[in-house]
């Protein structure tokens, strides 16, 4: 396995599927899957219960039926993939990129693979959305940005400044000066 790589692969917590009141925190280290739970009840023979925790290597864990199931049943069937495949040492590299990195290399793509890159996940959806990525995408795509622009796109938002035709945009720039002023006016 990657030494780089942190020592906590994967966690998740949550609560048992209805009508379980149970917790249940799953936790991939790159050596071990931890499974852990902790018994909530108000019947007085569960009171005492002590939490309980199961741990096993990888490999254990890949072998292991019993706590596969459990982990489908708490916390999903692709969460159990996911953690499958860190066990055989598959990594998705790309989710472990900083968002700003991540950003950096959207705003190279073409339009149409933003939009299907935004439909792979949610964290890329909101990526793909995002006003950072848009300001890049502009500020390549335009020769010159003008401080009015700058603020119209905080007014608009600089996905929708992107996507609105030069006509529109000059319309909608002539009305933000008319009513607030040009903003090379106001600078000293």
């Amino acid at each position: 396995m990657a030494s780089w790589l942190p020592e906590t692969l994967f966690e998740i917590v949550g609560q048992g599927p209805p009508p379980s009141k149970d917790y249940y925190q799953l936790l991939v280290t790159r050596s071990q899957v931890i499974f852990r739970w902790w018994k909530i009840s108000l019947r007085s023979e569960y009171r005492s219960t002590k939490p309980g925790e199961a741990k096993e290597t990888h490999e254990d864990f890949l072998e292991n039926a019993h706590l596969q199931s459990q982990t489908a049943i708490v916390f999903g069937v692709r969460i159990l993939d996911y953690i499958i495949n860190l066990c055989k040492g598959k990594f998705d590299f790309l989710e472990r990129l900083p968002d700003d990195l991540l950003l950096n290399i959207i705003s190279y793509l073409d339009l149409e693979d933003i939009a299907r890159l935004s439909q792979t996940s949610h964290r890329f959806a909101k990526l793909c959305m995002s006003d950072k990525l848009w300001e890049q995408i502009v500020q390549s795509t335009c020769d010159t940005i003008t401080p009015d622009m700058r603020a119209l796109a905080a007014d608009v938002g600089w996905r929708k400044m992107f996507f609105t035709n030069k006509l529109q945009l000059q319309r909608q720039l002539r009305r933000r000066i008319q009513k607030h002023g040009s903003l090379r006016d106001k600078q000293p």
